[in-house]
């Protein structure tokens, strides 16, 4: 089972470089996530992320970025994660770099599913070890066989 609760593909994973700026690693992460045929249009979805990221930031704090859109050109649920070791400025609440962000494509109305899919991931990203484990990841690779155990 995977540790989000569902399966993370491995082509919807990105080790954000240093250096990187928050649109940077938001736009390399939406483009992953938008590789899933899931994601009925690319354009839209960006749109909508980076809409819903200019009316206040996602960084919730504690290393954490939860960027999530419930839009009707997403037919499926999906999830990306993109890992930054040395964390970005992602303008968090704590106004602490963000290490992790989670990016959820969620069909409109499927407000259950995401908030069941939320609380999953805020668990398991709340388990010290595991999410030092996550960031400590320096491939796609080994953060697939993190996140999906």
């Amino acid at each position: 089972m995977s540790a989000f609760g569902v399966p993370i593909p491995e082509s919807q994973i990105c080790i954000i470089q240093d250096g990187m700026t928050k649109q940077d690693a938001l736009g390399a992460l939406i483009n992953a996530v938008a590789s899933n045929p899931a994601i009925t249009d690319k354009e839209v979805f960006r749109t909508a992320i980076f809409e819903r990221e200019a009316r206040l930031s996602t960084g919730i704090g504690g290393g954490i970025a939860i960027p999530h859109v419930r839009i009707p050109e997403v037919a499926e649920s999906t999830v990306g994660v993109g890992i930054a070791s040395k964390g970005i400025d992602f303008g968090a609440a704590d106004q602490q770099p963000v290490q992790v962000v989670v990016l959820f494509a969620t069909p409109a109305g499927a407000d259950k599913d995401y908030l069941k899919t939320l609380a999953q991931v805020m668990l398991s990203l709340r388990n010290v070890d595991f999410f030092e484990r996550l960031t400590a990841c320096d491939t796609t690779e080994k953060a697939f066989g993190l996140l999906n155990r």
